[in-house]
């Protein structure tokens, strides 16, 4: 069985990160891909274990090697998915890749043969207002920003191999790694 990037997205608030981190403590076989950014470390951040912190020039460098599955610039700082990081964890394990819309669909155009695109989706929109706006802390015009930005990747969820509804953390993790087991046999 051949290892398989399992790319996860969805929207902000579906419970992305926890899903990814149960899928970590179930099975040894899979890894977490690192970005690369050149933004300054935060408080607590290890190189190479929360990001590989890298200058812009070498970040640049970089985009022109091809050497990124994908990219995006945030408020002045890139945020990268270093492709010979990934290829490299591929030959041990199975790699966990946790992206938006766009970076996802990039990651599948350049590793078409092993990319598993997998979008966790809430189990209404209810849930998930009540999640990202309970505390009740956003104008109403942060609120349709961010439920725009969550209609526009709902959107997009035809154009991933599966679609998972958060219905609980603990259980969509379970089909994920359901996913990746029968993506695997796959690819013998």
């Amino acid at each position: 069985m051949k290892n398989v990037l399992v790319v996860i997205s969805g929207p902000s608030g579906v419970g992305k990160g926890t899903i990814v981190n149960y899928l970590l403590e179930r099975d040894a076989a899979l890894i977490k891909s690192v970005s690369c950014t050149t933004r300054a470390p935060r408080e607590g951040e290890q190189d190479g274990k929360d990001y590989f912190f890298i200058s812009r020039e070498e970040f640049l460098s970089r985009i022109r090697e091809n050497d990124f599955l994908e990219y995006d610039e945030h408020f002045g700082n890139f945020y990268g998915t270093p492709r010979s990081f990934v290829e490299r964890r591929l030959k041990e394990k199975s790699v966990v890749l946790e992206i938006d819309v766009v970076g996802a669909l990039n990651a599948k155009r350049l590793m078409p043969e092993r990319a598993v695109l997998i979008m966790v989706a809430p189990p209404s929109m209810e849930v998930l207002e009540e999640r990202l706006f309970g505390r009740g802390s956003e104008s109403e015009e942060e609120r349709a920003d961010r439920m725009r930005r969550v209609k526009y990747e709902l959107e997009q969820a035809h154009l991933y191999d599966y679609v998972v509804v958060n219905e609980s953390s603990d259980s969509s993790a379970d089909k994920i790694l359901q996913i990746i087991r029968k993506e695997k046999e796959k690819r013998i």
